[in-house]
């Protein structure tokens, strides 16, 4: 009977054990270090996970979390505010040391951020940074000096003659806002150029396609194309190549390998490449020196390299 009992008791444990080992990897929306002793846990919440730039952040910041023995809880955010706000109140609600965001909106982020505050939580922000609350350091490449390099790419390609076309990425993120600014002042010194389309298509590659098949039916004559990221200038070209016209010179920012790639085969002209990766690793290292009561500077910038054809990079 004692060994019966006993038995059916080891029996019970083992499903509870089973049991709780299926819902720990239920979560679709986060992933943790492997390394099972870390000593800190930190959340990074990322706009989206569709899109190699950021999936080569959310990669350099896993490496040098796995490398440190940190705990990095990443969330998705699928391009969604509101569930990356109740993502960040999760993060909150599991008393994270530090909180790394790349916000899917400048403006709709700001009460993460202030939650975050509230629970004396550092906030640093990669690639993107929101409209208020306190935030530890922002890192990212100048983006207003991105966008004034796409320009004088622009200038170049067309001689500073012809029509061009600006892809905008979602709209109120600070990326899209300096990026435009910086594109903006800087092709208007060419007298001879003349934006006829400025359209959003939300960093998207799919959206870029279609609003870059309508731009083309109502703007034939197109000389130029100025993509905000290099999923918008893959969806552009795409569009392009589907209407047979072959002298209209595109350019990205980002530094894709497929970018690169077609920059070197010259279908497209110029790429205007970013570091992610290390953007993330920089999350981390700083997230650390916070949560060990160091100082750190307010904005940290991120290095910017121009890709023309024959210029030695790889991509991400």
């Amino acid at each position: 009977m004692k060994k019966s009992i006993v038995k059916a008791v080891a029996i019970g444990l083992l499903g509870t054990s089973l049991l709780v080992g299926c819902s720990s990897q239920s979560g679709k929306s986060s992933t943790s270090s492997s390394n099972g002793s870390a000593k800190h846990a930190i959340g990074f919440a990322v706009s989206t996970l569709n899109n190699p730039f950021f999936v080569a952040m959310r990669d350099g910041a896993q490496k040098e979390a796995d490398s440190k023995g940190v705990n990095l809880i990443v969330n998705d955010g699928n391009n969604d505010a509101a569930k990356q706000l109740s993502q960040i109140q999760d993060l909150i609600q599991q008393k994270v040391e530090a909180i790394i965001l790349n916000p899917v909106s400048s403006q709709s982020l700001t009460s993460a951020v202030q939650m975050a505050n509230k629970a004396n939580i550092p906030v640093i922000t990669l690639d993107r940074s929101v409209e208020g609350g306190k935030i530890a350091t922002f890192i990212a490449s100048d983006n207003v000096a991105a966008g004034k390099m796409a320009a004088d790419q622009l200038i170049k390609a067309l001689n500073g003659n012809g029509k061009v076309v600006e892809l905008q990425g979602v709209i109120g993120t600070s990326a899209e806002r300096d990026r435009e600014q910086g594109f903006d002042k800087e092709i208007a010194t060419a007298k001879g150029i003349q934006i006829v389309a400025k359209q959003p298509a939300d960093f998207d590659r799919s959206k870029a396609l279609n609003v870059m098949q309508n731009i083309l039916q109502s703007q034939p004559d197109v000389k130029g194309i100025f993509a905000q990221n290099d999923e918008m200038a893959l969806g552009a070209l795409k569009a392009v190549q589907a209407s047979n016209k072959k002298d209209i010179s595109i350019i990205g920012i980002d530094g894709e390998k497929e970018a690169i790639s077609n920059v070197q085969n010259g279908t497209m002209y110029a790429d205007i490449a970013q570091q992610p990766a290390q953007e993330g690793v920089l999350g981390v290292d700083n997230s650390l020196k916070l949560i060990n009561k160091e100082t750190v500077k307010a904005s940290i910038p991120s290095p910017l390299q121009l890709v023309n054809k024959g210029t030695d990079f790889a991509g991400f």
